[in-house]
């Protein structure tokens, strides 16, 4: 059963290590290590152990983290502003604006601010604009990760059915582009879609992010098929949990994602990937800049 199970720790570690391998590698020629600004906005614990976890990603790998936590009451001018002053910042390259934002701030309004070669989280209009015409600048992290870890074992998606479950802008839709892009037919149901345990069995790719305990039962899915857990939740025993009956999946299935150890891994591995490429992208910047000064 063990070899059903995708080992994301594995292949997160692995992706880590090579970031760090570069960064090591770029500082030889370079004056300054890759650098990463994190805001969080209130005091919601989760997003507390998310912007944590990060943080401990980035020493990893010799990115500096740089944490601006910020008051519930922040507004919405104070925020702006201060995602103005780190797009103009050079020694900044990478912006993450930890979601879910207090109610009385605009979500989308933040993220766009956010310059489209600095938006680690992949969110900015212009990002996704550029994932939907397959010409990817920064792509979203949760939906990379999942890529990889299907590139990972060697998928050919092409003729695959891929369902997924939940129609987000951070997961659900800008996963189905990337599925999309990689030659898969793709059916995104959302908490409308009717007779939906009828559509999930004639996937051959489930990726379900939903936020529902143990929503997913083993007579949802077809024999053989891959499942891909995003979905994260706390039981009142304090167990933490996927969106999918994992214990009784695990014997129908051909590969599987566990909860935790899953795609929350890879998530983190995609933000640093992304932050390297931000600063790649700054340093070409910055090159073409002095060469037409030159010229």
């Amino acid at each position: 059963m063990q070899e059903k199970i995708l080992n994301c720790t594995i292949l997160a570690n692995s992706i880590l290590d090579d970031c760090a391998n570069k960064i090591q590698h770029m500082l030889k020629t370079k004056v300054r290590h890759p650098a990463l600004a994190v805001i969080l906005i209130g005091n919601n614990p989760a997003s507390a152990i998310y912007v944590k976890n990060k943080k401990n990603a980035c020493s990893r790998v010799g990115i500096e983290s740089l944490e601006y936590i910020l008051p519930e009451s922040t507004t919405e001018k104070e925020l702006l502003n201060l995602i103005e002053k780190l797009n103009n910042d050079n020694n900044i390259d990478g912006i993450l604006v930890q979601l879910p934002l207090p109610k009385h701030l605009d979500s989308k309004l933040i993220i766009n601010a956010i310059m489209p070669t600095k938006d680690v989280d992949g969110f900015h209009a212009y990002n996704m604009g550029s994932l939907a015409v397959n010409n990817p600048l920064i792509s979203p992290c949760t939906p990379l990760g999942v890529i990889y870890i299907l590139d990972n074992i060697k998928l050919n998606y092409l003729g695959k059915h891929a369902v997924i479950i939940g129609a987000s802008n951070i997961v659900g839709r800008p996963m189905a582009l990337e599925l999309l892009n990689k030659g898969a037919t793709v059916t995104i149901c959302n908490n409308k879609t009717k007779n939906i345990e009828q559509i999930t069995k004639t996937a051959d790719i489930l990726i379900v992010a939903v936020g529902k305990a143990k929503m997913v039962q083993s007579n949802w899915v077809k024999d053989n098929s891959i499942v891909i857990d995003i979905g994260i939740n706390k039981l009142p025993n304090g167990q933490i949990c996927g969106d999918v009956d994992f214990e009784n999946l695990l014997n129908k299935v051909q590969y599987i994602t566990p909860v935790p150890g899953g795609v929350g891994k890879m998530t983190i591995a995609m933000l640093i990937k992304n932050t390297l490429q931000c600063y790649m992208l700054g340093i070409e910047e910055n090159n073409e800049k002095k060469s037409q000064k030159k010229s």
